[in-house]
This record gives structure tokens, C-alpha cells and sequence, in this order.
């Protein structure tokens, strides 16, 4: 059963199962060419697609649509839905990164990911609307490219959530994924 989770003096509604990942949705925007969005977070030098937690009361969908709004300015008459991963896919935070003073515990997460192809103009793109914005830039690049520019412990989904949606894309075609280490590659596959 979902909870929500106490911080400080709040409450922030996520869902967090009973193992301890917060339910998170992921977005990989694909423009007309097959490129897609890589953001930049905000006072760091790490690139990731946009994602977010799941409220309590929130499907996944739901959740990605609120996402796509805030995180890059977007809303639904703005995409093309083109398809959803199977399941959860889930990475576990290194230990540094686990707030053990919250609680419940949060040990990682489990993310649907969402594909999503643009039908707006690319100008409609807009990091600032929200008053704590995710991005401060973004850029296009190749389908595999986000792999190897996302945190570490996050690449095993990117390469999970890239393989399954790619087919998708159709009539593009995805190039087969590079000779990556062996510990990026597909061992969160089922």
C-alpha cells in the first residue's frame, strides 16, 4: 500500500511501496527525427530525461502529464502518446543518497516510463513554470546518448526503458545500442 512520507515538518504525498521505491513516472520526448530530450539539471552538470514522482491519488499517466507541464512546459495537446514501458522498472539509491530520516524509507524507485513524440513546435519548450524549476537547459540527442550521460545508478533503466520503447519509433529505426560496460547493460531486464 502506498504511503505518504513525513519531511521536516510536511508531509509529502508520494507512494512509496512497502519495499521502499517511490512510484515515479519517466518521459522521453522524441521529436520528428528520432532525437530525443535531455535535460540539465538545475545548478549541476548531470543530464537526465524529465521524471517525477506519482501522487497518492494519481495514475501514472496522470502523473506524467503534470510532469511533462512542469519540468519542460508541455501539455497533452502538445504530444503524441506513443507507448508506455510493460512494467516498473525500478534502480536503488547508492547509500549516500537515502534520507534515513524520512519515513517512510525511500530505498529507490520504480518508474512506468511514458514515450512521447512532439507535435508542437520546439519553442513551446519551457523550463521556468514552476517557482523550483528541474532544468535550466536542454538539448536533443541520439537515442542511446542519455545513457551515457545520466547518473550511474540510474543507467541500467535508461538502457531497460530505451530498449523496450525503441520499436515504438517505427517507421524510424534505432541503431543498436553501443558496446557499453557490461554492468550499464540489460541485467534489470525480467
Amino acid at each position: 500500500m502506498p504511503l505518504a512520507r513525513k519531511i521536516g515538518a510536511g508531509l509529502h504525498l508520494d507512494r512509496i511501496d512497502s519495499q521502499g521505491y517511490r512510484a515515479n513516472v519517466g518521459i522521453i520526448l522524441s521529436d520528428e527525427s528520432g532525437l530525443v530530450l535531455l535535460g540539465g539539471r538545475i545548478g549541476q552538470s548531470g543530464w537526465q530525461f524529465p521524471q517525477g514522482g506519482i501522487g497518492l491519488r494519481e495514475t501514472p499517466k496522470r502523473a506524467m502529464f503534470r510532469e511533462l507541464r512542469e519540468e519542460i512546459g508541455l501539455e497533452a495537446d502538445d504530444v503524441e502518446v506513443v507507448g508506455s514501458t510493460r512494467g516498473w522498472l525500478r534502480y536503488r539509491l547508492p547509500e549516500r543518497y537515502v534520507r534515513r530520516d524520512a519515513l517512510p524509507l525511500c530505498i529507490g524507485q520504480k518508474q512506468r516510463w511514458f514515450l512521447l513524440r512532439l507535435r508542437a513546435a520546439k519553442s513551446r519548450l519551457r523550463p521556468d513554470t514552476t517557482a523550483r524549476p528541474e532544468f535550466d537547459r536542454w538539448r536533443w540527442v541520439s537515442w542511446w546518448q542519455p545513457v551515457e550521460e545520466v547518473i550511474h545508478f540510474k543507467r541500467q533503466v535508461y538502457v531497460h526503458a530505451l530498449t523496450e520503447l525503441a520499436p515504438l519509433l517505427a517507421p524510424l529505426e534505432v541503431p543498436a545500442p553501443p558496446a557499453w560496460p557490461a554492468e550499464w547493460r540489460l541485467a534489470a531486464l525480467p
